[in-house]
This record gives C-alpha cells, sequence and structure tokens, in this order.
C-alpha cells in the first residue's frame, strides 16, 4: 500500500488514531461539520446524519465491546473526492453484545469503505460494505463453544 497521496495520508492517520487507538477526540481534527453514512447494512447508524458529537459517541460505543480492534488497511484508491479502502478487521470480543456476552475471543472481518472528502480535505462520510454475517456466525460459534 502506498500513501502517495495526501488523502490516503489523511484516511490513513484517521484510522489509526480514531478507530485503532480509540482517540475519540481526534475525529474533530479530521471530520466536516456533519458525517453521512450513506450505506452500511447492519450499522445502527445506516443512513444517519452525524455531527462530530455524533460520530464521537459512535466510536466510543462501536469500540466498547471491541477496545483492542484493529484495522489493517489493505489497500486505499483515491478518485476526486474520494478515497476507497479495502481493509481486514480484528479485535477481542471484551465487552457484551446484546445476545453475546464477552467471549475473550479473536473476532475477524473484512470490508471496503469508500469515503467522501469536502475542499478541505475533512471526511464527510462513507458508503461500506462489510462481513456482518462472518462476524455473527463468528459471536455464535464462541458463545457455543462456551
Amino acid at each position: 500500500m502506498t500513501l502517495d497521496h495526501p488523502r490516503k495520508q489523511r484516511l490513513a492517520a484517521f484510522i489509526r488514531r480514531v478507530w485503532d487507538e480509540g482517540d475519540a477526540s481526534a475525529a474533530d481534527e479530521y471530520l466536516a461539520d456533519s458525517y453521512v453514512i450513506r450505506h452500511d447494512p447492519g450499522d445502527p447508524w445506516d443512513g444517519m446524519t452525524l455531527d462530530r458529537a455524533g460520530f464521537r459517541d459512535r466510536v466510543e460505543r462501536s469500540r466498547a465491546a471491541f477496545p483492542d480492534q484493529r484495522f489493517d488497511i489493505q489497500e486505499l484508491f483515491a478518485d476526486g473526492d474520494s478515497v476507497v479502502m479495502s481493509w481486514l478487521w480484528a479485535a477481542t470480543h471484551q465487552g457484551d453484545l446484546p445476545g453475546f456476552p464477552a467471549s475473550g475471543k479473536t473476532i475477524r472481518m473484512s470490508g471496503a469503505t469508500v469515503y467522501g472528502f469536502d475542499a478541505e480535505d475533512r471526511l464527510t462520510g462513507h458508503w461500506q460494505i462489510t462481513d456482518r454475517l462472518g462476524v455473527y456466525q463468528q459471536l455464535q460459534r464462541n458463545m457455543l463453544a462456551g
């Protein structure tokens, strides 16, 4: 993966600081005034427009069950106002989810996300596809295994 474009560099830094390290307050440095989740089936925030405080809340809630989560960025492609990121994700299931008590097991997921940027290189939203069924199956398998 090459970070040969300023928006690729900015996105990689955002993912590392906000999602991997859990520094939700750092999101303010990267986000536009509003952030639109255009398409993210299975995500509780799908279709919502968030202000910065709402986005910080989303990060904290999303990381609660998986505080050690890490994104392994596979590829970044920049085109116009967008950067596409394909990724692998892994985290330890350390907090309860509805119907799934913490298992202490590693959960893995893959996906691709298209991030939009404004003229000031601030993130304006995303369109995402992920393997949420695979996550559900792993959670279910871990729960049955005890």
